[in-house]
């Protein structure tokens, strides 16, 4: 086992309230998936290209998208319904419980926000948010965004 693995447990979710600039927790987190980071590749291959192999430069990055479920509470819902009608991007961040307080910090757009209802369980909403620009990997909570 790594000395230094950590368990989810604890770890937060936060969106960013302009009204009381202060980070909010978003309640009943089940578990979160993200960023997806990527990155492109051009393809610069021409017919003189050493030993017949193709070559590549780098393109742009994309810091992907991320989803989260959450146990449906209304105020989060309403929250992440009114980014969803929003057409400006959102601050977020994600805290991890270890020693360092890891955070991740980024701003996104909600892009889906569908609501689970089954028969035996709990009503879930499954969140998807894409990324625009930078994830920012802070030591402690990360700063007020500017």
């Amino acid at each position: 086992m790594a000395a230094n693995a950590i368990a989810g447990v604890g770890t937060q979710f936060l969106r960013w309230n302009t009204n009381t600039n202060s980070w909010d927790a978003i309640a009943g987190v089940k578990n979160i998936t993200g960023p997806s980071k990527t990155r492109a590749f051009i393809d610069v291959t021409s017919l003189d290209s050493t030993g017949g192999y193709r070559e590549f430069i780098a393109g742009f990055r994309d810091s992907g998208t991320l989803t989260f479920t959450f146990i449906f509470e209304r105020d989060g819902y309403e929250n992440l319904n009114a980014d969803f009608e929003s057409d400006t991007a959102q601050n977020y961040q994600i805290v991890l419980p270890d020693t360092d307080v890891t955070s991740l910090a980024f701003e996104g757009l909600v892009t889906e926000l569908p609501l689970t209802i089954p028969t035996d369980d709990a009503v879930t909403c499954d969140v998807t948010i894409k990324i625009t620009g930078v994830v920012t990997l802070e030591s402690g909570s990360a700063p007020s965004p500017a």
